[in-house]
């Protein structure tokens, strides 16, 4: 497995790849548990050491899966990535962020349990409380730091200024962020400031929710609770407009050997030795598919093809709905 160093000294190395597991438990339908806790081992056994969750994914649920997967491994083989912060009630809704200083050590202590871990590798705020400055949030990280119970911090989806004002409490280590072929709002700006100041990025969505994955269709049916069926790219012809993006990038797949997924992916990579691509994959099949991607070699010239394809700004439609682009600090 490719090593990259995710934030320079305030960070580990971690594979270039790295398992997002939100998927297994919340917001995309139904999973099989079974599949997804035999996803994970395989992961881990194809060199997999990111293992990224949300203790608001199935309020807990991800997190019980991962401790129940890791039973028996080597915990400190594993990086643990942890999301906090966002409010849910027992009906699925959200609540709003939570940043307080007593809210980073109460959630913090329920992750610890439900892990069954002394650690977490990483620490993030999902999204940023409005009502919290950032200081008093990382402040509160950083004595859990201290502690022993936190090894980094992290940010989520936050733009240049919140990430100066962070980076100054305490060193942070990396920012995940949506980046993909069809969501690069991140190179306007953010990617400068984080490289600036020596923070990596770990990417999600770099299928876009399997968007361009090359396996969505348009007679495929939402599941009940999968949250792609109220995403404007999903929907009507924003989503005839972006399929048809995915068949020009088959053609280049097709041409290197490859699938849809693994071009996306390899994209990503190729953006620089400080970003590490978070796949969603719940079955093994498709974390086969992109952990493919690693042997795909981009050239000069597949790089320009992929741009005349997916230009930036090609896709239609925002990444999310309204009311939740509005709790993205990264897109004000």
């Amino acid at each position: 497995m490719i090593k990259r160093n995710l934030g320079g000294s305030a960070g580990d190395q971690v594979s270039a790849l790295g398992l997002g597991c939100m998927g297994m438990s919340a917001l995309y339908g139904p999973a099989d548990r079974a599949e997804s806790i035999a996803t994970i081992h395989a992961a881990l056994d194809a060199g997999i050491t990111l293992l990224d969750t949300g203790d608001f994914y199935g309020m807990g649920h991800n997190e019980l899966l991962i401790a129940e997967a890791l039973r028996g491994r080597d915990r400190d083989a594993v990086h643990l990535s942890v999301k906090f912060g966002a409010l849910r009630d027992a009906e699925g809704g959200w609540g709003g962020d939570d940043g307080r200083p007593v809210a980073v050590k109460n959630f913090l202590a329920y992750s610890l349990v439900r892990l069954g871990t002394e650690h977490i590798d990483t620490y993030r705020l999902a999204r940023v409380d409005p009502n919290t400055p950032i200081e008093e949030t990382i402040g509160a990280i950083a004595d859990e730091v201290k502690a022993g119970r936190v090894r980094h911090i992290g940010l989520s989806e936050v733009g240049s200024d919140t990430i100066r004002r962070a980076h100054a409490v305490h060193p942070i280590s990396d920012l995940q962020i949506e980046y993909s072929l069809i969501s690069r709002g991140i190179e306007n700006d953010i990617l400068d400031t984080c490289r600036e100041l020596g923070i990596g990025v770990t990417a999600y969505g770099v299928l876009s929710r399997g968007l361009i994955s090359g396996h969505w269709t348009r007679e495929r049916a939402v599941a009940p609770g999968d949250f792609r069926g109220m995403s404007p790219r999903f929907s009507g012809d924003n989503l005839e407009h972006n399929l048809a993006l995915v068949e020009a990038l088959r053609t280049i797949a097709e041409a290197k050997g490859a699938s849809v997924a693994q071009i996306a992916i390899a994209w990503v990579l190729s953006r620089g030795e400080d970003i590490v691509p978070l796949v969603g994959a719940r079955r093994r099949d498709r974390l086969a598919e992109a952990l493919g991607a690693l042997d795909v070699r981009l050239t000069t010239e597949d790089l320009a093809a992929i741009e005349r394809a997916v230009p930036a700004g090609a896709a239609a439609g925002g990444r999310y709905a309204a009311p939740m682009m509005a709790h993205l600090d990264s897109e004000k």
